[in-house]
């Protein structure tokens, strides 16, 4: 134990002293915040300063629809009405949109059946935002048209058409409903989502570099005179496992002084009021230790069977896969965190440490579904060690060239 110690010591003060973790520890979380800032504000405002025409038979509509963009605080555009628009006209403003003068038209004509019909062009067929916008204000102001020409007054009209605003609550696990915002629980499952994964890949995929350094330096036939294999990958995972739970320690200090401050407080309101619960803080550590474990020792064993760091490239779509499919998880874990697939990736070994931690931000996880996870993870981290182990004793002595399967299954019987 006590050159596990002295190995994990190493390491930790090897890797802490470096420029990578310092960079890191600063880099990480400005990106990340900035990320979830700028698509809050992209989103908020995607619509801003867009020159639109509103091309229709009707005046009175047209200064509707225009009434109704004008009252959305926000998309601010900038709005032309042609009306009444004759064909020449809605000519013209294709060509506008052509010349780039104009972002994009509402063209509205009436049918024979008496309900008009509208089309949206624009320079981008993902200009969907817009086009939902002029959808809305088209038909808001077709029904206030339709409910004045049946005889009521404007104010009657108004009184009609009065929106709802839906307040979201989120039921805990004892019963009691709290304030929700959707914005705000996307970006916490993100942000959680990527301070885990980053984490977990960099130092596991670091943990494999700095295995064939020291093979490639014969460093370890020097190392392997004094400890054991075994005490050596040990120490190794604790050295640097010790420091990721640093650099997040340092991560939640910085986060707890920022939030407290007044500089975060116009920041993190309304749709980015953003809360962390105690047991969000508590798993969160965990799933971070679980997760390392289990990706850096399947990447040492897998290390020592390499030469090079470019052979050991063959083995990245081992760590790339399962974080894939769970970022490809999230859009189904916003809208329906119970679903089966969700349950499945939080309870997969590979996936449960980037998936269970954002669908704690959105719902309250059964406990029974928690223990379960956690337990799957510590059985896979124990069969991912004794096969990376027996990997460990045979390969960081093997020189010369790759290994094959048949030649990893010796090493198996080997050790």
């Amino acid at each position: 134990m006590h050159n596990v110690l002295l190995i994990a010591k190493r390491e930790y003060l090897e890797q802490i002293r470096g420029r990578a973790f310092k960079i890191s520890t600063v880099l990480l979380p400005l990106c990340i915040l900035g990320m979830l800032v700028a698509m809050y504000f992209t989103g908020r405002h995607a619509d801003s300063g867009k020159h639109v025409a509103i091309a229709a038979e009707s005046a009175t509509l047209a200064e509707g629809i225009k009434r109704g963009l004008v009252d959305d605080e926000d998309s601010k555009f900038i709005i032309d009405v042609v009306a009444p628009a004759t064909q020449k006209d809605r000519d013209a403003l294709l060509d506008r949109i052509r010349n780039k003068s104009l972002d994009g038209v509402l063209s509205i004509q009436n049918s024979s059946n008496g309900s008009p019909t509208a089309t949206y062009a624009s320079q981008s067929a993902a200009d969907f935002r817009t086009s939902n916008r002029m959808e809305y204000a088209l038909n808001r102001s077709l029904l206030h048209e339709r409910i004045s020409a049946s005889g009521f007054k404007p104010a009657q009209t108004e009184a009609l058409l009065k929106e709802v605003t839906v307040e979201n609550l989120m039921v805990n696990k004892e019963g009691k409903a709290a304030k929700s915002t959707g914005m705000a629980s996307f970006s916490k499952a993100l942000a959680m989502a990527f301070l885990l994964t980053m984490p977990i890949l960099l130092y596991g995929l670091d943990m494999a570099r700095s295995v064939i350094e020291e093979k490639s330096s014969r460093i370890f036939e020097v190392m392997l005179s004094v400890v054991r294999a075994d005490d050596l990958l040990t120490g190794k995972l604790l050295g640097v496992g010790a420091v990721g739970l640093t650099q997040i320690a340092i991560w939640v200090i910085a986060t707890a002084l920022f939030t407290g401050s007044a500089l975060a407080a116009p920041l993190l309101s309304g749709d980015l009021d953003l809360h962390f619960t105690l047991v969000e803080g508590i798993f969160f550590p965990v799933y971070y230790v679980l997760g390392f474990f289990l990706y850096s020792a399947l990447f040492s064993g897998l290390a020592a069977t390499c030469e090079t760091a470019q052979e050991l490239q063959m083995f990245m779509p081992l760590a790339i896969g399962p974080v894939w499919l769970s970022f490809g998880i999230l859009p189904v874990l916003l809208n329906n965190p119970d679903s089966v697939w969700v349950i499945a990736a939080s309870l997969f070994p590979a996936t449960a440490p980037f998936v269970m931690l954002p669908r704690m931000s959105l719902e309250t996880v059964p406990i029974w579904q928690l223990a379960t996870s956690i337990g799957l993870l510590i059985l896979s981290i124990w069969a991912v060690l004794w096969f990376s182990s027996r990997l460990y004793r045979v390969g960081i002595l093997m020189y010369g060239k790759r290994a094959t399967l048949p030649e990893l299954l010796r090493w198996l019987r080997y050790s």
